[in-house]
């Protein structure tokens, strides 16, 4: 099946699968001094709820990219849904944190299908020009969501409490369930798997061994490690030691937001062009110049909240076109193994930011100074990885890779 036949919806419901992540952090995002309050807890102990949702996402995606590849997409995708929407359940009846965090953490292994199969079957259906493309106006699609995320929980929380962002969940969930059950066919044919369940898993090992790709993970893993420490720290940041309020809060988060649509979109047009590379190339200096800036903000403490604002809007914004074509690119390295390709690279791009989630709180002083460097750190590694990526691409054996991903010299 070519990209041409492909129905208009599927996009907005692989957009929304893929949407499943953010959504489940960002809309309790608001409500995370509530919830230390209600369960009798501590700050930091709601806050590593992110954290260990992240470790979640990694476990679930390790596992569902190599069965996939071995069983195929849709049966996964429906399991992984069904534990997401039993975990999303039980969040609404906890009577502690630390039942909040294993329920957080199942919930997560649940996401993850979402997250991880939904790109797989971008990778099944379309060509690589076009995938890139496609993924930039899902990435489009699910951060329109993410917007409103933060804002529709503010809202629930006035309205019912935090747990009522929770029964959302769960019904998100159930709709996702009867939709791929109804509506998505298998993407990956049989006479395209793989021929064993271990054979699928050692294909990580060759992922791992090829430097090239171990770049575009690790250009993935800082711009979503930078975005996870300003998800982290930003509610008690700009809550407690500035004194916004919770909808000025969600109001800053929503422009982040907006910034990422707009970078999106531009990718969006330009990739088929332009190729993932040279975008990835643009992508990258854009978040070295933000990583530059709220290094000198984090040392100085020039212009606070409103310069810190400038700099993570514009280190956010760029970090939707880094990722997008970065995955692109991974799964054209690999396209026979494109599950085990995209839920290892997703998964360690997650891994980065579970790192990064704990390495600002661990680093918090009641100031902005940690997630300042923490984020400035991470937009500087971005452009050092698309130097190295340039400079793999020069050897003769990567020429190949060098048309397909439309990187020729310029």
């Amino acid at each position: 099946m070519t990209s041409q036949t492909q129905p208009r919806w599927l996009v907005w419901l692989l957009a929304t699968l893929a949407a499943f992540s953010p959504l489940s952090i960002d809309t309790y995002l608001p409500s995370l001094p509530d919830i230390a309050r209600e369960l009798g807890t501590r700050d930091a102990q709601v806050q590593l709820t992110i954290g260990v949702f992240l470790a979640g996402l990694c476990s679930g995606m390790l596992l569902y990219g190599p069965l996939s590849d071995r069983y195929g997409r849709r049966r996964l995708m429906l399991g992984s849904l069904l534990l997401y929407i039993l975990a999303s359940a039980g969040c609404i009846w906890v009577t502690s944190v630390e039942q909040l965090i294993v329920l957080r953490f199942l919930q997560a292994v649940g996401g993850a299908g979402a997250l991880v199969l939904a790109r797989t079957v971008v990778r099944d259906l379309y060509p690589l020009s076009e995938a890139a493309r496609v993924l930039s106006l899902m990435h489009v699609i699910a951060m329109v969501a993410t917007l409103l995320a933060p804002i529709m929980g503010t809202y629930l929380v006035l309205l019912g409490g935090w747990r009522i962002i929770f029964v959302m969940l769960f019904l998100l969930g159930a709709g996702c369930l009867f939709a791929v059950a109804t509506s998505l066919q298998e993407s990956l044919p049989v006479s395209s798997r793989t021929q064993s369940v271990l054979g699928s898993f050692r294909h990580y090992f060759t992922v791992l061994r090829d430097p090239l790709a171990l770049c575009y993970i690790l250009a993935m893993g800082l711009s979503v490690g930078g975005m996870f420490a300003f998800i982290t720290a930003s509610p008690f940041l700009f809550i407690h030691h500035f004194g916004f309020s919770p909808r000025a809060f969600s109001l800053l988060f929503g422009l982040n937001i907006v910034g990422i649509i707009v970078a999106t979109i531009i990718n969006a047009r330009l990739v088929r062009r332009l190729g993932p590379l040279q975008m990835l190339g643009v992508g990258s200096v854009v978040a070295a110049c933000a990583g530059a800036l709220l290094i000198v903000i984090g040392l100085t403490g020039w212009g606070q909240p409103f310069s810190i604002t400038g700099g993570v809007l514009l280190f956010m914004g760029i970090s939707g076109l880094i990722g997008a074509n970065c995955i692109a690119s991974l799964m054209g390295l690999f396209p026979g193994n494109a599950g085990a390709a995209v839920g290892l690279g997703i998964s360690l791009q997650f891994a980065c930011g579970a790192l990064f989630s704990w390495l600002v709180s661990v680093l918090a002083d009641g100031t902005a100074r940690p997630i300042c460097l923490v984020i400035g750190f991470a937009g500087l590694g971005s452009l050092a990885c698309y130097r190295a990526i340039r400079h793999l691409m020069r050897q003769p054996q990567r020429q190949a890779v060098r048309r397909a991903l439309g990187a020729q010299d310029r």
